[in-house]
């Protein structure tokens, strides 16, 4: 009768300690699908409640190489989140967790959390432009480059020679090697990346240019060229007169007379020109006066464009030699030094 008793109770036990192990499961798998549940409605209510973006904040700069996490610890800072983890959490529920796009993002008085993800997984950054104008000088360029408050200014304290060397250029002087464009890129953008789809864009026109030349030009290379047509975009008043211009430079090349142009000089001096050229000015000898020396300057002298690269790949047909002012923009050309003189004392002298 005892072993009976003890039968049975052992029995209960292992009932009872199922129902116990039972109802520890059904208790676990209650309170685990609770925290889901509320772990979803709080995402749910975090993805759609609009965040106000203090005015400090409407402009969030993405650095290269930068992350949603980086991205979150930059909106906690700016004031834009509370914490990070939750907008985390949610940028990998919408598979959002590799590099985000660099530049500068414009942010609205309101965006919920969720838009704010997809805005940043578009890549949808301002988009800014620059303009580098026809006959600046690299000097201006830069200058332009370094006043653009859309540009990250990675070249800033690089010499010349420098920002050659990260453009992997070969040359060794960067004037006139960057095409004058208008450019837009997305707001952020490295200074470094502008130069160099200028300084391409420049490569691909000269050579498209060398490849369609005249025959028979006083040019040994695509970059004399690229000298002559600099020289032919600061002589030029009159989009008409350019192809007449290189004629003229041309043809004094050919006969090894002087190209006896004022640009050059003025270039040559640098900030010591005032804007007044004198004789004295014209009579210093240097590298880069053509009244002193035969030949093309050493390097070109601005940024050219494409119809002045046109233009001294494929010059008018013509003979002159000479060519004045008229003093409205035109110029007058001449074959012979005789005819000049006459135009220099009609137009430039007023006899």
């Amino acid at each position: 009768m005892a072993r009976t008793n003890s039968r049975d109770r052992s029995a209960t036990d292992q009932a009872s300690r199922k129902r116990g192990a039972l109802w520890l499961i059904r208790r676990t798998i209650i309170l685990t699908a609770g925290a889901v549940i509320l772990v979803v409605a709080w995402l749910f209510y975090f993805a759609f409640t609009p965040l106000t973006v203090p005015e400090t904040a409407r402009q969030l700069q993405v650095g290269p190489g930068s992350s949603y996490h980086t991205v979150a610890r930059q909106l906690v800072a700016n004031g834009v989140l509370r914490e990070r983890l939750t907008f985390i959490a949610l940028g990998r529920l919408q598979g959002k967790g590799a590099t985000v796009k660099a530049g500068v993002y414009e942010l609205p008085e309101t965006i919920s959390a969720l838009a704010l993800i997809q805005k940043i997984a578009r890549g949808d950054v301002l988009i800014a432009e620059i303009t580098f104008i026809e006959g600046w000088t690299f000097s201006q360029l830069r200058a332009a480059l370094d006043a653009n408050p859309a540009v990250r200014h990675d070249t800033a304290g690089l010499s010349e020679v420098e920002i050659l060397q990260r453009l992997k250029a070969p040359e060794t002087h960067a004037e006139g090697l960057f095409f004058p464009d208008t450019y837009r890129f997305n707001s952020g953008a490295s200074d470094l990346q502008i130069l160099a789809r200028a300084y391409q864009t420049m490569h691909t026109r000269l050579q498209s240019a060398w490849d369609q030349r005249s025959a028979e030009l006083p040019y040994a290379t695509p970059y004399e060229a690229l000298i002559m047509a600099s020289i032919v975009e600061k002589e030029t008043g009159r989009p008409e007169d350019r192809k007449l211009i290189a004629a003229v430079f041309v043809n004094r090349l050919k006969r090894g007379m002087r190209l006896q142009t004022d640009p050059t000089v003025i270039y040559g001096m640098g900030a010591s020109f005032d804007g007044n050229l004198r004789k004295q000015d014209l009579l210093q000898d240097g590298p880069y006066n053509t009244y002193t020396r035969t030949g093309l300057p050493p390097t070109p002298i601005a940024l050219t464009g494409q119809a002045a690269l046109d233009a001294a790949l494929v010059p008018a047909p013509s003979a002159a030699l000479y060519f004045v002012s008229r003093g409205d923009g035109t110029s007058y050309f001449s074959e012979t030094l005789e005819e000049h003189n006459r135009a220099v004392r009609k137009y430039q002298l007023k006899h």
